[in-house]
């Protein structure tokens, strides 16, 4: 498991009690007068780590980073007990406030944009702007996108690599027997079908003509699938069209930084969502879901800009 680390850089480290028997990790890092940035992780389920420092620069932002319910280096591991989206909305209320911020730029991708999204509905006072990648409004048809392989034209092998590892009665619908078996009570079948879901998402994650999946092991930890598939089969716990449908709201600046050729998060949310913000901005990116060198430095320069 990837983790966020402590370096010369952390201000604090520890770990915030936001109810419901839960704690978060938070790590408080960077130029401690800086105004603030709360980076939102990915996933849901993916945690925070050393890599998404790189879209900082520590000698002149301060970063919040967080690790979700259940993730990362927040207890309890693996609980989805008391995990919807309304408990990690009312988390960063929680954050924010033991770190002594009124007011912050919200960056993150893929569900860390939904979240951030879903946040800023909610508590638009409480957002001097956001930063997106990778875009997700939570949409049903955005979850059918990815689990039911509506991107099979431009990765076939790997949807056929995905069916071969689903019995043939439930090809019509892998993902949901797959999400059955990483939610159920059998530990090797959930490592099993975690593993296949896992490697169909990575495969298609980034612009790459190589599908090499890494073999089965034992070890398989399906913690970051479970909570992927709790919020998958729970329609993300938003009501249908809920961001689309409050975008008037979201009156801070929005930019969304999206790949053109995104396979987890098809880029049609990312220019619906466009064309509804009162300050939004869509920057077009030629790359997949993961950011490339030219979306990292894009947004390594926007977060630099609103930070100043």
């Amino acid at each position: 498991m990837l983790v966020l680390t402590v370096d010369g850089f952390t201000l604090s480290e520890g770990l915030v009690d936001v109810g419901d028997g839960h704690r978060l990790y938070v790590q408080d890092w960077g130029k401690a007068d800086a105004p603030p940035v709360l980076f939102v992780h990915g996933g849901p389920g993916m945690g925070t780590s050393d890599d998404y420092e790189q879209y900082f620069d520590a000698s002149r932002q301060r970063v919040l980073f967080c690790d979700q319910r259940g993730v990362g280096r927040s207890e309890p591991y693996g609980s989805l007990q008391d995990d919807t989206t309304d408990h990690l909305v009312a988390d960063i209320v929680r954050v924010l406030n033991h770190s002594g911020v009124d007011e912050a730029v919200l960056m993150g991708g893929s569900w860390g944009s939904c979240l951030a999204l879903a946040f800023a509905v909610a508590h638009p006072g409480r957002v001097r702007s956001l930063v997106l990648y990778g875009l997700l409004t939570g949409r049903q048809q955005e979850s059918d996108w990815l689990n039911q392989g509506r991107w099979r034209t431009f990765f076939p092998e790997v949807w056929q690599w995905y069916l071969d590892r689903t019995p043939e009665e439930h090809h019509d619908d892998p993902s949901a027997y797959h999400f059955a078996r990483i939610l159920g009570p059998d530990a090797a079948r959930a490592r099993e079908s975690a593993y296949a879901y896992t490697t169909v998402d990575t495969a298609v994650m980034d612009l790459d003509d190589r599908f090499a999946p890494a073999p089965f092991t034992d070890d398989v930890d399906p913690t970051s699938a479970r909570v992927q598939a709790h919020y998958s089969t729970n329609s993300h716990f938003l009501p249908p069209d809920h961001v689309l449908a409050n975008a008037d709201r979201l009156t801070m600046p929005v930019y969304v930084v999206q790949g053109r050729y995104d396979m987890i998060c098809p880029p049609v949310s990312a220019y619906e969502l466009a064309q509804r913000l009162p300050r939004g901005e869509l920057i077009w990116a030629l790359s997949g879901h993961g950011p490339n060198r030219e979306s990292w430095s894009l947004l390594r320069t926007l977060l630099l800009e609103l930070t100043q």
